[in-house]
């Protein structure tokens, strides 16, 4: 497998978008990356510039999405690491080849029209991982 590129983002669940973009943009000062709705995932996410990496701050926008699940359960925090990849389906190849459990076993479309797909914590250390892919 070819080891991934870089660290994309930095996946966080926060409640609300408006109140976590006071503290990411006013307070820290982080540049932002604008807002976007993806209905498919149930989630509305704004991103902010870090350098090479961003943060994704990501708000459930109805109970049933895998965020609101993850806020009731845990609260506000990490959802997620985000790797950026050369080739996404040869990276899930291998990561199947090696016993990997994956979530989506093909890519999907995610935030900003890239390609994207998650391995199971429990395959990765206790760390909900993305892997992703530029258009």
């Amino acid at each position: 497998m070819q080891p991934p590129i870089g660290i994309d983002h930095l996946g966080i669940a926060v409640q609300s978008l408006e109140e976590a973009t006071r503290l990411y943009g006013d307070v820290l000062g982080l540049a932002c990356g604008g807002t976007e709705e993806i209905p498919d995932q149930k989630v509305r996410v704004t991103f902010f510039q870090l350098g090479d990496v961003r943060v994704e701050l990501l708000e459930p926008t109805a109970e049933d999405s895998p965020i609101a699940k993850f806020l009731d359960k845990k609260g506000p925090g990490l959802h997620h690491v985000a790797y950026r990849v050369a080739d996404l389906p040869a990276t899930l190849m291998a990561l199947k080849a090696a016993g990997v459990r994956l979530i989506d076993k093909t890519p999907r479309t995610g935030a900003h029209g890239m390609q994207i797909a998650f391995a199971h914590p429990k395959s990765t250390g206790g760390v909900l991982t993305e892997f992703c892919q530029q258009k």
